[in-house]
């Protein structure tokens, strides 16, 4: 695991760990401005680096098509999108998906303080790309036998 995959793992079981803390405290039905307010705290205060409504751009055929802020990024390595809804759905995860692939980040976190407290982590291309990257290229592929059958 290369250094920056491990920062990244560290920052996001500290995540995690705040995430839970929060949502243990303040329970749900807030809006999601507070939990952000809350979980950034919670990050700062246990001496991690937040910054909140991160600004990011869309870049498209060299040009900025678009300019979005992300709720935290947290020690520079991932993107922290909060929701208060019923259940996270594929529409949330795609946003953060774009998110990590516009910031170039490896890792974020898509936390829900809904009337259950889930999350999903999700991986970018950033870290997708480095990890296709340190594999040996003389590697061979795994060998699988084929199925007979018969």
């Amino acid at each position: 695991m290369n250094e920056s995959a491990l920062a990244a793992h560290d920052t996001t079981r500290a995540i995690l760990s705040a995430f839970y803390y929060v949502y243990n405290q303040l329970g749900h039905g807030f809006v999601e401005s507070v939990y952000q307010r809350a979980l950034g705290n919670t990050l700062e205060r246990t001496g991690h680096a937040v910054a909140r409504e991160a600004p990011l751009t869309v870049v498209f055929e060299s040009r900025v098509v678009g300019l979005f802020r992300a709720d935290l990024i947290v020690d520079q390595c991932v993107i922290v999108e909060a929701k208060a809804v019923e259940q996270l759905a594929i529409a949330h995860e795609a946003q953060l998906l774009n998110y990590l692939h516009a910031a170039q980040l490896p890792v974020g976190l898509l936390l829900n303080f809904g009337p259950r407290a889930t999350f999903r982590r999700l991986v970018g291309r950033a870290a997708l790309d480095a990890a296709s990257r340190e594999r040996a290229p003389s590697e061979p592929p795994p060998y699988v036998a084929p199925r007979i059958s018969g």
